[in-house]
């Protein structure tokens, strides 16, 4: 297959616009599949959402990739979620691909998930054409979308094409470069007719068409000149002009129904004519010895081997690696070297993917994109012929934005649940998981509350083990809040050495907390206590911290200082004046009005202007201190202060207050006192699950 003939490319949008159903239709005229099945409604489900939950969902999870044949031309397709919770699927797709088709619904229009598509598509300049779906439905208005297209993702878009009838109407479209009018029959609307444009239409499609071509212009001085003498455009222009445009930037606007079957086969026609093929990619590597040197990749088969791991999937034969290879090319058996860790690795096998199912190949080469089997790489992996030869960028991981806390139901199944967590991380760079030092709990986090709980399920039915699922628990911390002097003799005098040690000092808060914040200063003059025995007193003190005597919490924002004392010549000891610090600690701080203190979050909050009024009060309401609040662009930058303990389930609720257009990230800021009621609950909570131990 010649290398101008093949197209990588990709089909991403909002949430329920038809991309699913739009493959399988392209998989089936494309003589890929011999029955179109329907995401949802019983069936075998589409090909491209082959897990079962995704069948039940009628959600896609994981990008699919396959590969067909049209008019010639070798397309390799991959169909990618439209949940902000699987946005990796897409970056990493984006990532490898040449092209790709960017649906809207023709209702809908542009939606939340469709403006982080167009940012994806933007950060790793991939040239697509659009592709109005559901003309069928009622309300579609393919006018008002392309409006859209231009004031919110500032696309240059124009409509290539121009509806017969709309809503329950819509028979198919008039193409305005051809001037032809495409309906299309058939069970599966596998036949295409081309027929005249109806005459009520030719007036609006001239001036639709004229209306293109202005556009086009903007990137061919050579037509700017044919328009402005009112000469006739030569098609062959159009076509070469309408390509340039694309690679150029321009967004051309196709529309259809997938699942009526009209429309599909002009928009597979513009992925052949428009869409670049491998050879139109300017792709760079970096010389591993030297970052600012940039290696260019040449897509020639003859050429030292280049390519990327861009996924990774875990399935009962083994780790299944995706690779787009952009230079040289890969044989069965051969080794080749992973440029991050330096090692060499073999091949084993080299599939071809259709969905889940896999074909074996011997070879593949510049352009290809095809799945590894026998190798241990990492996401974002470079592989390549020699050592340090190339690297190319990696993608774009966003943080993850909530965590939850998981444990198996059955003690025996923690190996098991193990086994998994780690697979899942290995697979999805956004999944990330660790246990909290202090409440020994396993923490999972990752985009939203849709993508644990994807996780959680896969894990049910994929290790069999069931999971219990809690809210994390936040970890408070305990802080003297007036000074008490103490004066504490530890004595154990039974046969044989005995132990003594006499402290006196104060115990007092300290102005600013931190994370470990503990002073320590002796003023024991005289000899009172013998200098070796110092360590001993403070190392005492420092032990203890970890579990105060309110709640368990560790102890923050305490200062001891130690003014006197007094020793016994044969009973002293190190391990005595440790043994009474500790002992001086527990009996003495319970009367320096401890106080609970919370982790309070710097929450920097991002949503349009519309829904600023909401989001601000839903802060208060959860005991958030507003800091600042301005506006750039129409999007209102929020920067508050939160307790950790409001912020559980925020994702989704600020998702739902914004229409899915709000983001937000968090970090620690600081400790400050809990309020005394919320107090009383935790300090009576930890009784509790002590009593019940």
């Amino acid at each position: 297959m010649k290398l101008e003939k093949v197209r990588n490319i990709g089909i991403s949008a909002h949430i329920d616009s038809g991309k699913t159903t739009l493959s399988e239709r392209i998989l089936f005229y494309g003589g890929r599949i011999h029955k179109i099945e329907d995401v949802r409604g019983g069936g075998d489900g589409a090909t491209m959402d082959h897990m079962e939950l995704e069948k039940e969902r009628g959600i896609t999870i994981t990008s699919a990739a396959t590969s067909l044949e049209w008019k010639g031309y070798k397309v390799n397709l991959i169909d990618t979620p439209g949940h902000v919770d699987f946005t990796v699927e897409v970056e990493r797709s984006l990532r490898v691909l040449d092209g790709a088709v960017l649906v809207l619904c023709s209702v809908g229009g542009v939606q939340s998930q469709s403006i982080t598509v167009d940012r994806q598509m933007k950060r790793y300049q991939v040239p697509r054409v659009a592709f109005i779906n559901k003309m069928d439905r009622t309300g579609a208005n393919p006018f008002r979308v392309v409006q859209q297209l231009r004031e919110k993702l500032g696309a240059e878009a124009f409509l290539m094409q121009y509806p017969i009838g709309a809503e329950e109407n819509f028979e198919g479209v008039v193409d305005l470069i051809e001037m032809k009018s495409y309906r299309f029959s058939g069970d599966e609307g596998q036949n295409v007719d081309v027929g005249e444009i109806p005459e009520e239409l030719k007036e609006k499609c001239a001036a639709q068409r004229l209306h293109m071509l202005e556009h086009l212009s903007m990137y061919s001085d050579e037509m700017m000149e044919l328009l402005l003498s009112e000469e006739e455009v030569p098609l062959a222009m159009i076509y070469k002009v309408t390509r340039d445009a694309v690679l150029g930037g321009a967004t051309p606007v196709y529309m259809g129904s997938a699942y009526k079957n009209k429309g599909v086969q002009p928009l597979l026609d513009a992925v052949n004519s428009y869409l670049p093929s491998p050879l139109d990619r300017e792709i760079k590597g970096t010389d591993p010895n030297d970052e600012t040197k940039k290696i260019e990749l040449l897509p020639d088969p003859s050429r030292p081997f280049v390519g990327m791991a861009f996924k990774i999937v875990d399935d009962p034969f083994g780790q299944l690696t995706f690779m787009r290879i952009y230079q040289g090319t890969i044989e069965k058996g051969g080794t080749y070297v992973n440029q991050r860790t330096g090692r060499k690795e073999r091949f084993s096998r080299i599939v071809r993917m259709h969905s889940d199912k896999r074909e074996e190949i011997d070879t593949a080469s510049a352009g290809d994109i095809v799945a590894v089997m026998g190798i241990d790489s990492a996401s974002g992996d470079t592989y390549a012929q020699e050592r340090d030869q190339c690297t190319l960028e990696s993608m774009f991981i966003p943080d993850p934005v909530i965590k939850i806390a998981v444990t198996p139901k059955s003690r025996g199944d923690g190996d098991k649940m193990s086994k998994a967590l780690q697979r899942f991380r290995k697979e999805d760079p956004t999944f990330r998981v660790m246990t909290d030092e202090e409440t020994n709990e396993i923490l999972i986090s990752g985009m939203g509350e849709l993508h644990l709980e994807v996780y959680i399920e896969r894990i049910r039915r994929e290790y069999d083990v069931e999971i219990e699922v809690g809210a994390p628990k936040v970890s408070y911390r305990e802080s003297p809040t007036k000074s008490v002097d103490f004066n504490y003799k530890h004595k154990k005098q039974t046969g044989g050495s005995g132990q003594f040690a006499h402290i006196v000092g104060s115990l007092s808060p300290l102005e600013s907390i931190s994370e470990d914040s503990f002073e320590f200063e002796e003023k024991v003059v005289g000899g009172r206590i013998p200098k070796q025995y110092i360590p001993a007193i403070e190392k005492g003190f420092r032990d203890i911290l970890g579990k105060g005597p309110l709640a368990e919490f560790p102890v923050v924002g305490t200062k001891i200082t130690l003014d006197d004392g007094s020793f016994h010549e044969v009973d002293s000891s190190e391990k005595a004046f440790y043994t009474a610090a500790q002992g001086c600690f527990r009996e003495y701080f319970k009367q320096a009005g401890p106080k609970l203190l919370e982790p309070i979050m710097k929450v920097e909050i991002e949503c349009p202007e519309d829904f600023q009024g909401t989001v601000v009060g839903d802060v208060i309401k959860r005991r958030g201190i507003m800091n600042s609040n301005d506006i750039i662009d129409g999007n209102s930058i929020i920067i508050a202060e939160v307790p950790l303990a409001e912020t559980f389930g925020y994702a989704t609720d600020l998702r739902s207050m914004t229409q899915g257009q709000g983001t937000f990230t968090m970090e620690l800021q600081t400790y400050r006192e809990t309020p005394s009621n919320i107090q009383e609950e935790i300090v009576e909570m930890k009784r509790r699950e002590k009593e019940g131990k």
